[in-house]
């Protein structure tokens, strides 16, 4: 399995973080698409530094390089999971513009049918962020908005932040015990 995890300029870069974390410890494939933006509020909102980020995927694109394998729908790649992702870049992708990477490697899920998975960070949410939501859903993309569950009785962050990080698992088909599940 190869999936492309993108990281946006919204706040919530751990859940890509995250994400690539798990998946590290895998035999999935991860290709990882990070904007400008995201790199710029990954500083301002974690401890991480930028090539701990990118040592965790298997290959690493600048938002730039539309020569990247993943930009192209014969690449043959299970499908993309944007985390968090931003109402600039859902709303590029939704109006059906690829001027980077991300959005490119979102509209080639949405053409050839593959798993698109958005993790849209913003609250409270207006008429054009709902609208450019539905657009996408009816398009084939999946709308995961990052709102974690309280159910498990999280007693950390990181609890939360894998909350969300498992359920997109989930919708990508990918097994994982990474959160704790409703019984």
């Amino acid at each position: 399995m190869e999936i492309v995890i993108g990281i946006s300029g919204a706040s919530g870069s751990a859940y890509g973080i995250k994400l690539l974390e798990i998946l590290a410890e895998t035999d999935i494939m991860t290709h990882l698409v990070i904007t400008k933006a995201a790199k710029q509020i990954m500083d301002i909102e974690t401890n991480y530094d930028i090539s701990y980020v990118k040592g965790l995927a298997d290959a690493v694109y600048d938002e730039n390089d539309f020569t990247a394998p993943v930009a192209s729908g014969s690449h043959r790649f299970n499908g993309m999971i944007v985390a968090p992702c931003s109402m600039k870049t859902l709303g590029e992708i939704a109006g059906g513009m690829s001027d980077n990477l991300l959005g490119r490697v979102a509209d080639v899920c949405l053409k050839e049918k593959r798993k698109l998975i958005m993790m849209p960070r913003e609250t409270p949410l207006n008429q054009i962020h709902l609208e450019n939501m539905l657009k996408l859903e009816r398009a084939g993309g999946i709308i995961l908005p990052a709102c974690p569950g309280f159910y498990s009785k999280p007693k950390t962050i990181d609890d939360l932040v894998n909350s969300m990080a498992g359920r997109a698992l989930d919708l990508m088909g990918i097994d994982n015990d990474v959160y704790k599940r409703w019984k």
